[in-house]
C-alpha cells in the first residue's frame, strides 16, 4: 500500500441528496442493520474522520461499538477503536466533545498553521493539533500527513458534506458507501451529501457500482472509485498497525 491512506468515504442520504434535515435533532437516515455494517466497516480502518461542523452539531464518539469486534482488533496489536481525525478552519472546537473526551485513541485535528498553536493548547492533551497550510487545509495534504507522519494506512470518512465534497472533488476516495434512506427531505437549506464542485466523475467517466445490497428499507451502494478499490479487503485481518502521536 502506498504513504497516502486508503480511503473509504461513507455516508447516508434521503432519496433527494440530503444528510440531514434542519430538525435541531439528528434525522436518522440509516436502520440498526445498516448501522452495525458501518461498524463493521469502521473496525477495518486505522482512523476515522468527520469535519468540525460534523463534531459540533452531531457531538459522535466514532468509536467501535461492537465488543467481539474491539476485542478483534485488540488482539491484532490494535486499539480497540480507529484513530479519530477532524479538520477545521476556525478553531472552534470544544474541548468537552466526546470527539476529545471518548475512547483511548489518538485524536489528531488539522487547522491552518496560524491557529494550531492558540487550539494546542485549547485541547490539551485531549489531541495532536497539526497546523497544514495557509488560511485552509486541503485534503491532499492531510492524507500525506496522516500517512508519512501518523502510520495511517486506512481512513474512514464520514462527512459532513464539505468534508466530501473536498474529498470527492480532489478525486481522493478508493471507494464510496453510499446508503439511500427511504424518504425525501425536502428543505431549503438542508446539509445535502455534496455541494458544487468539478467532480472527476460525469458522464463520460462513470464511476463504477462494484455492488449494491437491500438492508431492510435502505439500500447500500458501493463504488469503486480508484484501481486501488479492494485493497483494504485483501489485508490480513490480524496485521496491526500503528497510529503515530507526533505533533
Amino acid at each position: 500500500m502506498s504513504e497516502r491512506p486508503y480511503v473509504t468515504l461513507s455516508c447516508a442520504m434521503s432519496i433527494d441528496g440530503y444528510l440531514d434535515s434542519l430538525e435541531p435533532a439528528r434525522l436518522a437516515m440509516s436502520n440498526a442493520a445498516d448501522l452495525d455494517r458501518v461498524d463493521d466497516v469502521r473496525a477495518l480502518h486505522d482512523a476515522i474522520m468527520v469535519g468540525a461542523s460534523t463534531v459540533r452539531r452531531d457531538n459522535p464518539r466514532l468509536l467501535v461499538r461492537d465488543a467481539a469486534r474491539r476485542a478483534r482488533r485488540l488482539a491484532a496489536g490494535r486499539q480497540e477503536s480507529p484513530a479519530k481525525v477532524t479538520v477545521t478552519a476556525s478553531g472552534d472546537l470544544s474541548p468537552e466533545a466526546a470527539f476529545f473526551t471518548t475512547g483511548e485513541g489518538p485524536r489528531i485535528v488539522y487547522c491552518p498553521r496560524d491557529r494550531a498553536a492558540d487550539l494546542g493548547a485549547r485541547l490539551g492533551h485531549r489531541a495532536v493539533v497539526v497546523g497544514l497550510g495557509d488560511g485552509c487545509v486541503t485534503m491532499d495534504a492531510l492524507l500525506d500527513d496522516l500517512g508519512t507522519q501518523r502510520g495511517v494506512q486506512s481512513l474512514m470518512v464520514e462527512g459532513g458534506g464539505t468534508v466530501l465534497t473536498q474529498f470527492l472533488g480532489a478525486d481522493l476516495v478508493d471507494e464510496l458507501h453510499l446508503v439511500v434512506a427511504p424518504f425525501f427531505v425536502g428543505e431549503t437549506g438542508a446539509p445535502r451529501v455534496v455541494g458544487p464542485g468539478a467532480f472527476p466523475w460525469t458522464a463520460s467517466r462513470r464511476a463504477h457500482l462494484a455492488d449494491t445490497r437491500q438492508i431492510g428499507d435502505v439500500v447500500l451502494l458501493r463504488y469503486a472509485l480508484s484501481d486501488r478499490f479492494g485493497l483494504l479487503d485483501a489485508e490480513p485481518t490480524g496485521a496491526g498497525r500503528s497510529v503515530a502521536e507526533r505533533p
